[in-house]
Parts: structure tokens; sequence; C-alpha cells
């Protein structure tokens, strides 16, 4: 199928974005990288008026390290994530996740902000974000606000994003230097969504993991903090039997949906699989 007809303008300014967003309102898309937002529109699943592209705006892109924080522009692409020494250095787990990521050439085009504010719950963006408790800065016509990324997913495909409003940042707090991560993640092939995945993060003290955060994606329709494994293993050692407690805790922590490869039983199993392995990693 066909995009159907339709406007377009290349933004060269947030508040012309601003602009165009108050006057044209929900019949406007923003277009930062488009790997979803291009196929949508093909498929007819979108039939905006306007498409507003913004993918010129280079304030809103590249990453910097300041203050002992992390700051991700929106329209940083997925590979200059993965191939950034700064994130490497300090937000390991982004690095981790960014290869599951579809495929070269959708990582080569996509951006982190694009993923963000699409919020598909099987993308692997939303839960780091959720783990590494990022802050995302929103902008608008009336200011900027920031919204903690566990606040920011709502539902399924839904944001706190409010009309009129752009995603220009991902600002990321360094982790000390005790911290650890693990992304681990399961897929019918190798650039497919998840069926289930994990986004971990923790401090390492005296053998035990302290300050637990795990994310799971592709289980729910956001991200799912599991709260009760996290407290089932909080402060203390990864074993046979913690592993055990953790992946237990998950009955209350995960309600997953089931799709047309899975069913619900079997992606419960898959995020029990997957935090033996990402509280192995963090562990060792």
């Amino acid at each position: 199928m066909k995009a159907p007809p339709l406007a377009y303008v290349r933004a060269r300014s947030l508040a012309e974005v601003f602009a165009l967003l108050e006057t044209h309102g929900d019949n406007a898309k923003v277009l930062a990288g488009g790997q979803s937002l291009i196929a949508a529109l093909n498929m007819r699943l979108s039939a905006p008026e306007l498409l507003i592209d913004i993918s010129r705006l280079t304030d809103i892109s590249g990453i910097h390290v300041r203050n002992g924080s992390v700051s991700i522009g929106a329209l940083t692409t997925h590979a200059e994530i993965e191939r950034s020494p700064e994130v490497r250095k300090y937000l390991p787990l982004l690095a981790q996740a960014a290869p599951h990521i579809a495929h070269p050439a959708i990582r080569n085009v996509g951006t982190i902000g694009g993923s963000l504010a699409l919020a598909d719950p099987a993308a692997e963006w939303p839960a780091c974000c959720v783990a590494l408790d990022a802050r995302l800065v929103i902008a608008g016509k009336s200011g900027t606000r920031r919204v903690a990324a566990r606040d920011f997913f709502k539902g399924l495909y839904a944001t706190a994003l409010r009309t009129g409003e752009v995603l220009t940042h991902v600002e990321i707090k360094i982790p000390g230097p005790d911290y650890r991560s693990a992304f681990v993640e399961l897929a019918q092939r190798r650039g497919d969504y998840a069926i289930a995945g994990l986004a971990a993060v923790a401090k390492r003290a005296g053998g035990a993991l302290m300050d637990l955060r795990l994310a799971f994606l592709g289980v729910g329709q956001a991200p799912v903090l599991a709260r009760g494994a996290m407290a089932a293993m909080e402060g203390k050692r990864v074993s046979t039997d913690t592993i055990t407690a953790a992946a237990k805790a998950l009955a209350k922590d995960l309600d997953p949906a089931p799709d047309l490869y899975s069913s619900a039983a079997t992606k419960l199993l898959l995020a029990r699989v997957l935090t033996g392995r990402a509280l192995a990693v963090l562990g060792a």
C-alpha cells in the first residue's frame, strides 16, 4: 500500500514545530527517523494531514556528558548510541541493548526519541529508561518540563506527552562505579520485536545486590518494573534460592497478554528465565 496524500514541512526550529502543532492539532504527525511512522502511513494505520519533519533540528541530537549525567538528544539514532564511547563507559545498559533493536539499516535511521514517543511495549529503550530512572525532557509552546520515565509510559502506545509537545532529550544520571547492568531478551528471530525482555541494573555491595531495578518489555502494555521480584532479591547474594524467589514473585508483578506467537503462560515462563540470566550477570 501507499501512504495517503498529505502535506509535508521540514521544520527549521522547535518554535516552528510548536506553531504547526498548535495550528493543525491531531491532524499533524512529527517525523523523526520515521522507521515506525512511515510503515504505519504505508499500511494506512495513520493518516495525518501534515508531516512535520524535525530531522534537521541539530539542537535536539547528540550525546553529552555533563554534571554527572548523560544527555541524549531525541534525534540521536540507535546506531549512534550503540557506537558511542561515552555510552559504553557511563551507561553500559544502553550499549548492551542497542544491538537487539531491529537491524542495522533501521538502527542507522531510527531515533531514541521516536522510539520513546511511540511507546511500543516490546521496544528496548522504554524499559532501559525505566531501569535507569531516566528523566524525559518535554518541550512545548508554554515551556519545558521533565517527566520520570516510570511515569511517562501510560499504557499501550500511550505516554505523558500532551497535544503540542515534543520529546527533546533523555537525561540519565551516571550510575556509581559499583553498579552493574544486564540486558537480555528473547525473540523469534534476531531483529524481531521481543517476546519478552529485561533491562536490569543493580549495585554490588559486599557480594549482595542493592538498589535493584528490573524493567521488563514485551510482557505488558508498557514497561513493567517488577517490584515484587526486586524486593525478593534486594540486599541478597545471587544464588539458586534467591533467583527462584525472585522468579516466583513475577507471578504477581507481571500479567502478560497472549499474542500471535506466545501464550501468557509462555511469556511468564520466559520472563522467569530472563530473570535468572540477568541476575547471574549482575551477581558475577
